[in-house]
């Protein structure tokens, strides 16, 4: 599926720009160790790290969680059905950097119900709070959407609002 190849392609970028946002956010206890071990290639390390913040819905945490530690399958603690709840309310409170391997993952329909509707809505989402490279994902979710299915993916991303709690 083309659509999935292309956002594959984007999250190196996804992560590269959340390291420099977590390392731009005022200190969080564990983060920075977090950091540290993903960047060592300890997922154990990390995830001891993440969880206590992901508990407190700390949307890095729960970004860094669904995408490098449960939803990467090289990682020895690989569980997409962990993965994408993260990234689900990390993006569902207006997390962006979660937003496109969010999308990614309804294409795939990992973790969640396959949904190209949903895939193309988050993408559009992204796009609008121009979130790097969403709009490539965006186009390319457009050309597996029927043009009737855009116009209404298009209308749910224009009205959806961020959850606050």
């Amino acid at each position: 599926m083309p659509f999935v190849r292309s956002v594959r392609a984007l999250l190196p970028l996804a992560g590269a720009a959340l390291l420099l946002a977590a390392a731009a956010q005022p200190a969080t206890a564990g983060m920075e160790e977090a950091v540290k071990a993903l960047q060592a290639g300890d997922p154990v390390a990390a995830e001891k790290e993440l969880q206590t913040l992901a508990k407190e819905r700390d949307p890095r945490a729960q970004f860094l969680l669904g995408l490098y530690i449960y939803g990467n399958a090289e990682s020895k603690l690989f569980d997409i059905s962990k993965a994408t709840p993260l990234l689900l309310d990390a993006s569902e409170r207006g997390y962006l950097p979660a937003m496109i391997p969010l999308a990614g993952a309804y294409a795939e329909g990992k973790g969640v119900p396959k949904s190209l509707f949903e895939a193309y809505k988050w993408c559009a989402i992204a796009d609008r709070w121009n979130v790097p490279n969403a709009n490539l994902a965006l186009e390319q979710a457009a050309r597996e959407l029927p043009a009737d299915e855009v116009e209404k993916a298009k209308a749910a991303a224009l009205a959806y609002q961020f959850k606050t709690k």
